[in-house]
């Protein structure tokens, strides 16, 4: 991957999500987020000038105020040595700055183990399932909302 340039930023995250997912969904998923103004963040991690990983929070349309967390790309050849760890844990800060709630659709195992929650999701209603839906962000509590995604994630 060239080296890491802020008018380059586009081309960079688009040839890692297509790296890390081998298909162009993710990356017409985030520029579909930007053309909607619906991106609320796009977190990164660079290691020697290179984008090694990626985070993209967007506003939800419904609880209003809350923001979900996708997608979530690593260097593939840069995979389990804690890029990811590093990049949930500037999600994290960033969400607690902003005293902002989150909510993923991902691997329970992976996300319950940086500050996401099933149990804090368990009463939300959702087009995607559930069981491998987490919520992280202020309280402690499981609450009732239904969840409406940003338009994007409906293509």
């Amino acid at each position: 991957m060239p080296p890491l340039s802020s008018a380059a930023f586009p081309q960079h995250v688009d040839s890692l999500l297509r790296a890390a997912f081998d298909t162009e969904d993710e990356a017409t998923l985030v520029h579909a987020l930007r053309a909607d103004r619906d991106m609320a963040a796009e977190l990164t991690i660079s290691e020697d000038d290179r984008l090694v990983g990626y985070a993209a929070l967007s506003w939800m349309k419904r609880p209003s105020g809350w923001v979900c967390l996708a997608p979530v790309a690593v260097e593939p050849s840069l995979q389990r040595r804690g890029i990811g760890g590093k990049l949930m844990k500037a999600v994290q800060n960033w969400l607690t700055e902003r005293d902002l709630t989150a909510v993923v659709l991902g691997d329970p195992s992976y996300y319950g183990k940086r500050g996401f929650s099933t149990a804090r999701a368990q009463n939300l209603t959702s087009p995607y399932p559930v069981e491998h839906t987490l919520l992280a962000g202020p309280g402690k509590g499981a609450p009732k909302e239904t969840l409406v995604y940003p338009p994007a994630f409906d293509g």
